[in-house]
């Protein structure tokens, strides 16, 4: 069985606080986007080991066991200590540190398919719970559709919000932003309109009010990302922004907008 992990955009990133347990509250908008992996599982017919996992694409700095698919597989055995022996091969396209959920969305993928090919009866709550366990993005892969989250990101509400009308231009420049260092820096706030509600007004009246609290962050410690999020307004997005906690920045643009860049040859570029 193969499927196929999809990325996703943040549209606006507040950080409300900082909880007791370490992390973080925060409010945002997940939106889906057609840029996608591919992950493939296949009954092993030998009992040992339990899984092998080979990859290809992208370069993936970290060894399986460090492997977010390895680890959901893992933590499904854990529960179902029949789940058979797999073989898995993932195919990296999304690009990894960018803000994108690459990872999130592998993990989370993981976990659907081997709950419907193995037939383990877990409905979408339960992958929730489980997906939470792999990570804070996880949970949204699951539902991967338009969502309002906030908590860690696991806490849902779907949101009637389609950008199919528009081209979405997704530039990464190659830099791994630490997620971690950038968090530290933070200060968070909830003294702030709801993303909820911003969304509601037109995309064109979005730059001055939807943000993403870690720009300042990063743009101070990357200045050629912000480089990228300027540009994208000087040719003509009606929106743009960095996704999560970087370093991808997306614009959102008119479908007739012709797009011509120079950006550097190493710049991962894609048009969905």
């Amino acid at each position: 069985m193969i499927v196929f992990p999809n990325c996703k955009i943040n549209l606006g990133l507040h950080i409300l606080r900082k909880r007791a347990d370490g992390f973080h509250d925060l409010e945002t908008i997940f939106y889906p986007i057609a840029l996608q992996d591919a992950l493939e599982v296949v009954q092993n017919s030998s009992p040992s080991p339990d899984i092998q996992l080979t990859t290809s694409g992208l370069k993936i700095d970290s060894s399986n066991e460090e492997n977010i698919c390895f680890k959901a597989y893992l933590l499904l055995k854990k529960d179902f200590p029949k789940l058979v022996s797999i073989k898995m091969h993932l195919h990296k396209v999304i690009p990894s540190g960018a803000g994108l959920g690459g990872g999130s969305s592998d993990g989370a993928f993981t976990l659907t398919l081997l709950n419907k090919k193995f037939n383990l009866g877990l409905n979408e709550d339960q992958l929730i719970e489980y997906a939470l366990k792999l990570g804070s993005d996880c949970p949204f892969f699951i539902k991967n559709k338009p969502c309002y989250a906030t908590g860690r990101g696991e806490k849902m509400e779907d949101v009637e919000l389609s950008l199919s009308n528009y081209k979405i231009l997704l530039v990464n420049p190659g830099i791994h932003v630490h997620t971690g260092k950038a968090f530290s820096k933070i200060i968070p706030s909830d003294k702030r309109t709801s993303i909820k509600e911003i969304i509601q007004q037109p995309i064109e009246q979005w730059k001055d009010v939807l943000k993403n609290d870690f720009e300042e962050i990063v743009f101070a410690d990357h200045p050629e990302i912000k480089v990228i999020k300027e540009t994208l307004y000087q040719k003509g997005a009606l929106y743009a922004s960095m996704s999560g906690s970087g370093s991808s920045v997306y614009g959102i643009i008119n479908k007739d907008t012709q797009l011509q860049f120079d950006f550097p040859s190493h710049y991962f570029l894609k048009i969905i």
